[in-house]
């Protein structure tokens, strides 16, 4: 129980402040982008709050042995910068300047009823399912 209450209750708190602090809204997330008309620098202070809470987190967390709730931290096996990751860093920067909505925000927006939100993530299911296939794709062509 206690494995899916936790994360349940952090998801609800991290899903209440990207909505508190605007970033599930995309008009206030393109003006942020907007620099030469309507820039709104505000989610500037909430990017780097959040970047301060989750440095000091991670030297909090990381001297243990183990999370709380699992035998073991699950990490990333490579630290490599690929073309996976650069291409993958640059649909999610388009998208996210496109449509004002990025993964974390649209969740919450998606509950704060907005209906865009709604054709984002089914976007975003959709192109998730599409890289899954192809990778799949491609690796059967190498081992055949």
């Amino acid at each position: 129980m206690r494995k899916i209450a936790f994360p349940a209750l952090f998801g609800l708190l991290f899903g209440t402040g990207i909505a508190i602090s605007g970033m599930a809204n995309p008009a206030k997330v393109l003006n942020f982008f907007d620099f030469a008309g309507t820039w709104d620098p505000s989610l500037a202070f909430v990017m780097a709050g959040a970047l301060a809470v989750t440095a000091i987190g991670y030297r909090l967390v990381f001297r243990r042995k183990a999370p709380l709730f699992e035998d073991r931290f699950h990490l990333p096996a490579s630290n490599r910068i690929d073309a996976n990751l650069l291409g993958g860093s640059a649909l999610f920067g388009i998208g996210w300047g496109i449509t004002g909505f990025c993964p974390g925000g649209s969740i919450p927006a998606l509950g704060l009823g907005e209906p865009d939100a709604l054709i984002f993530v089914a976007a975003m299911m959709l192109g998730i399912l599409l890289a899954r296939t192809l990778r799949r794709a491609a690796a059967t062509r190498v081992t055949a």
